[in-house]
């Protein structure tokens, strides 16, 4: 039977989550610096200490009806912000945002695989093609040589962050309809910040010399946090894994115009990517429809 591809229109929920992937983008030059002034788990549980108290304001009305269903889906969720945040943010003391970046994208095809695994639903073939299209366009991004790397600490601890952050997504899209927006939000902010602080004494480090930097940082990356992470759980509702994947996959080519904007060149190559990334949001939103073959008239 004839098919024909049908173009679906963005819907509020795709474009939160693209305006949310451009914050989430710009993080990595304020986490870069911050990591000048502080440690790596003081910076996550502070940031999102920070988050959910303002989350818990935002919110404070729909606490009294909190669950256990609400506590162990927040608890869950945000065991995987904690430790993907917090491995990434290891990283990026030792490694260049770039191949950090690249390292990180690497959750991009991954995540149609677990949701595979999973949900034991097979994603669409375009979605496969967009998380290739968008994958090949992040290597472009982060540049030829980090192909070659040599894998030290910072690097083995990126690679590792993929996969909570593969969880992170799977969960919220596995508890997303099943439980109060406000409540788990609250939860997993909490959660990820009382995790930080609590590796603190477990890896030897302690509370950094006072820094205005750490300070502003951990206060606007904390507000990020919470308007990142209560519109993955709205927008989650009604986007699949895949295609949130695959928007996400966007936030190298934000952070690589925000460092543009900071004075760095965005190279040619650089620019292919982010084009090739594009068309793998593009590509996601295609659908294959099969067009039922009429009957003959009957004369």
């Amino acid at each position: 039977m004839p098919s024909r591809l049908r173009w679906m229109r963005l819907r509020p929920q795709e474009l939160a989550l693209i305006a949310i992937t451009a914050v989430w983008g710009a993080t990595f030059l304020l986490v870069h610096w911050a990591m000048e002034h502080s440690g790596p788990w003081f910076f996550v549980g502070l940031r999102f200490i920070v988050a959910g108290l303002i989350s818990i304001l935002i919110f404070h009305r729909s606490l009294r009806g909190m669950t256990w269903a609400d506590i162990g889906a927040g608890a869950s969720i945000g065991l995987m912000i904690y430790a993907g945040y917090g491995l990434q943010t290891m990283g990026l003391q030792t490694i260049e945002s770039s191949t950090s970046a690249f390292l990180t994208a690497l959750y991009v095809p991954m995540v149609p695989f677990a949701q595979w695994l999973f949900f034991r639903r097979r994603p669409p073939v375009l979605a496969f093609v967009g998380a290739g299209l968008a994958f090949a366009g992040l290597v472009l991004i982060a540049g030829p040589g980090t192909l070659s790397l040599s894998l030290g600490l910072g690097e083995t601890v990126t690679l590792i962050s993929t996969l909570p952050i593969v969880g992170e997504i799977i969960l919220i899209s596995v508890f997303a309809n099943r439980i109060d927006l406000g409540r788990i939000t609250v939860v997993q902010l909490l959660t990820a910040g009382l995790l930080g602080f609590a590796t603190m004494p477990v890896v030897g480090e302690g509370v950094p010399q006072f820094s205005w930097v750490w300070v502003a940082a951990a206060i606007g990356l904390g507000a990020a946090s919470c308007v990142i992470q209560l519109t993955m759980n709205w927008a989650q509702r009604s986007v699949s894994p895949t295609r949130a994947t695959i928007i996400y996959a966007g936030e190298p080519v934000w952070a690589a115009l925000i460092g543009r904007l900071a004075g760095e060149r965005l190279p040619a190559a650089a620019l292919l990517g982010g084009l090739l990334v594009v068309l793998g949001i593009l590509a996601s939103e295609l659908r294959i429809v099969r067009r039922q073959r009429r009957p003959d008239p009957i004369e």
